[in-house]
């Protein structure tokens, strides 16, 4: 598994699992088990997700050392503040029942992040965090971020996909050393995307799915992906990503299915998450 090295040195999987709407813990702990038997050595989970107890007892029943597996959770806006974050991480290790994580992630900008920043730069300089990082911030945010913070976010985690291609941010993520990591990396299905007329003729010219397209699109330009599924065999087929490469003239292609297509949230939505409550 190819991996890339975040500004402080970790290496960090390009490819991983991520577990965002898996709510039946039997079906998360055997999915993840699945990936590790399969290569996958990072797991995505977040505190929102509810699912966490279940991918900690997937790792421990796997038998992987785990200094080879590259866990990432995220705190959650009903933590995010300065004591909160202290409290949400540590709520985060015990239900995941770890030592520690390789990266922990603001889940959203909402509330006080910079509190809750300073939280995570203490937790990180203790050893208790590999690297930290945010998740759905934009550029000018992160601009200020990170000039008015000690560390830099290693990871930014965003909706990035072939309708949704921010080149600009990926760009800004690039020239300042922070890492794009790709939510939805599949456009979640959406716009009949796996039957895309386009996708599927470059896909036949390489013999691959419109999938492994997708995602070799986003590798190649340095993205990190982590692409959900409860299937084996989607699994390894996701791998096969790897065993290929995209020409410019396709790359270049590929960019025409720009729509600017994003999650739009509503008034409606905003209170919805911040409704949501994570083991309570």
């Amino acid at each position: 598994m190819l991996t890339v090295k975040l500004n402080n040195g970790v290496e960090m999987p390009q490819l991983g699992l991520g577990v965002f709407r898996i709510w039946d813990l039997t079906k998360t702990k055997e999915t993840v088990l699945t990936g590790l038997k399969d290569g996958y050595r990072l797991i995505d989970t977040a505190a929102s997700y509810q699912n966490e107890p279940a991918v900690g007892e997937a790792i421990r029943e796997s038998g992987i050392p785990r200094e080879e597996i590259f866990v990432t959770s995220k705190l959650w806006v009903q933590d995010m503040t300065y004591e909160g974050a202290k409290r949400g991480f540590q709520d985060s290790l015990d239900r995941l029942g770890l030592d520690y994580l390789d990266l922990y992630l603001i889940h959203l900008p909402i509330g006080d992040v910079y509190g809750a920043w300073r939280a995570l730069e203490e937790l990180y300089h203790a050893g208790k965090i590999r690297a930290i990082g945010v998740a759905n911030f934009d550029p000018p945010l992160l601009a200020a971020f990170t000039k008015f913070n000690e560390v830099t976010p290693a990871v930014d985690q965003i909706q990035l996909n072939v309708f949704r291609q921010r080149t600009a941010t990926v760009d800004y993520l690039r020239n300042n050393g922070i890492q794009a990591e790709a939510w939805g990396p599949l456009a979640q299905g959406r716009h009949d995307v796996f039957h895309n007329p386009l996708l599927e003729k470059i896909a036949t010219k390489y013999r691959r799915t419109t999938a492994q397209v997708m995602l070799r699109w986003l590798m190649q330009r340095g993205v990190v992906v982590i692409p959900k599924t409860v299937h084996e065999q989607r699994l390894l087929d996701n791998k096969l990503a790897f065993d290929f490469e995209l020409l410019p003239s396709d790359m270049t292609a590929i960019t025409d299915l720009e729509r600017n297509d994003k999650e739009r949230r509503t008034a409606a939505d905003v209170k919805r998450i911040l409704e949501i409550k994570v083991h309570e």
